[in-house]
């Protein structure tokens, strides 16, 4: 691994760079890029990815590309099924929290090869634990969509672009909210059974998030 630091301001721009480059070149096999580019910013809430895949919606859009950003945390399951098995059970918190099955329907496949470009940006409101009742919205052509949220990227989710966020435990554990430290083992079996850092097209070390730093495997990927 090599490690590079960069400021937040210089990762946003070259993360901007780097999508705005993806979605107008050719894929690895020569075919034309896709209609429209799905990117999941993945991490846990102490890393904010909410914050970051926000913070590129403006640069791409003065780049060329509409962009939508939309929260993983607004396709949550009913608090029925999210609380079976209590209010704080990791487990339940990292297999069953969030709705990949509607997330998949409402907005990958739809932005995805062949799909109808016409996406839900919202389908729960874990406030009210009722549908949103968004409106659904129809993406411009070549939308780089943007979807933030933790434990995004163990079930085979079809983005086009991962972008995994990754603290230290000592780091994980200091910042997350007192409350919410019960997801902690969650995060250390997401980094044991699916460890993203070893797949994710951009791995960003943000222990402290005013210095973050570029990872980058020594086979060259990432």
């Amino acid at each position: 691994m090599r490690v590079r630091p960069i400021s937040p301001d210089r990762l946003v721009a070259e993360l901007t760079e780097r999508l705005l480059t993806v979605a107008s070149g050719p894929t690895v096999d020569g075919a034309t890029p896709p209609a429209h580019l799905r990117v999941a910013v993945d991490g846990p809430p102490a890393a904010a990815p909410d914050g970051l895949a926000a913070a590129l919606v403006d640069p791409l859009r003065a780049g060329g590309r509409p962009a939508l950003h939309l929260r993983a945390g607004d396709f949550l399951r009913p608090a029925s099924v999210r609380f079976e098995f209590g209010r704080t059970n990791p487990d339940a918190y990292y297999e069953g929290w969030i709705d990949e099955a509607g997330l998949r329907r409402e907005v990958l496949d739809p932005a995805g090869p062949g799909g109808t470009g016409r996406v839900l940006p919202s389908l729960w409101d874990a406030r009210t634990d009722r549908a949103s009742r968004a409106a659904y919205r129809e993406l411009s052509p070549g939308t780089v969509l943007l979807v933030s949220g933790a434990l995004l990227l163990g079930g085979g989710l079809p983005f086009d672009v991962a972008v995994h966020l990754v603290l230290s435990p000592a780091a994980l554990a200091r910042r997350t909210d007192p409350a919410q430290r019960w997801t902690l083992p969650a995060f250390a079996r997401y980094a044991d059974e699916v460890a993203p850092q070893s797949f994710a097209d951009v791995v960003v070390r943000v222990d402290d998030p005013r210095h973050p730093a570029l990872v980058q495997r020594t086979d060259g990927a990432g």
